[in-house]
């Protein structure tokens, strides 16, 4: 029987536990975790992201500051106000939405968010600190991933995993932390060769391509775990779905499978780096 990966569900439980949490470290330190979210420009998408995760930190009792500047932004400005953030001890986790403006350097602002405020997973050093297994913040849709798939209790040692995707927020830290808990991985991307043969060897698949069902349904073999990280307008994923949701073993939905566990996952690292923090 197919297993739906329902990531609603799941962050929908996961937030009774975050509300729990909150209110105890109220209760110890009279603080309110705090995630500083920082919008560069006006684009639609960003916008309704960023109202999302201002969202969702309200409803467990969280502080959102919202930062918002001017698409005309510099990079030198902008990084002055990460500055800013990591030094002010009201704040406990930093996002910079992506993507920012094309006149910054998106690298640059990112690397200079502080490790332990890095609650998205974006700096280079949280990327290789989480690939060679020390602690650190993943990058938040992988790392909602893999806890969706432990909570499904899919076994990944063993596995053929391949990764359609290679964006230093998604497809790179997908595959790391997949090889970490012992699946052969495979990464691939849109210029690959024999795409479609190398996906039909996969146990499991994660489409992270950012094109709408580019990964055909036929292309997938019976009874694999099939991973959809992307969302489009069209309110479809990376992948053709609707063939494959009776003869996989398991697969997420579009939507409700990975986009609430990555703002799920934002929300549990603001709140684990101010128990750190607070300590």
């Amino acid at each position: 029987m197919t297993v739906i990966l329902d990531g609603k569900l799941l962050s929908q439980s996961s937030e009774q536990d975050l509300v729990k949490r909150v209110q105890l470290i109220k209760q110890k330190t009279g603080t309110t975790p705090t995630l500083a979210t920082i919008l560069v420009g006006q684009d639609p998408a960003s916008t309704t992201y960023v109202r999302m995760k201002g969202n969702a930190c309200e409803r467990i009792g969280m502080d959102s500051l919202k930062v918002e500047l001017s698409s005309t932004t510099s990079t030198s400005q902008l990084l002055k106000e990460i500055f800013r953030l990591n030094q002010d001890p009201a704040v406990h986790g930093i996002l910079l939405q992506h993507p920012v403006p094309k006149q910054i350097n998106e690298r640059e602002c990112f690397d200079a968010i502080e490790l332990e405020k890095d609650v998205d997973g974006v700096t280079c050093l949280g990327f290789g600190r989480m690939s060679m297994g020390e602690n650190a913040y993943g990058s938040c849709t992988p790392e909602g991933i893999m806890r969706l798939l432990k909570h499904y209790k899919i076994s990944l040692q063993g596995r053929h995993a391949v990764v359609v995707g290679r964006s230093p927020i998604l497809g790179k830290p997908m595959a790391l932390m997949l090889l970490n808990e012992n699946a052969t991985v495979t990464i691939c991307h849109s210029k690959t060769k024999n795409l479609q043969q190398v996906i039909k060897q996969a146990d499991l698949i994660v489409g992270a391509v950012g094109i709408p069902k580019f990964i055909k349904s036929e292309w997938i073999k019976d009874n694999a775990v099939v991973i959809d990280a992307g969302y489009h307008p069209e309110k479809c994923g990376d992948i053709e779905l609707e063939d494959i949701k009776e003869r996989s073993e398991a697969y997420t939905p579009v939507p409700g499978g990975v986009g609430p566990m990555t703002i799920n996952t934002l929300i549990l690292q603001t709140l684990i780096a101010s128990e750190h923090l607070l300590k």
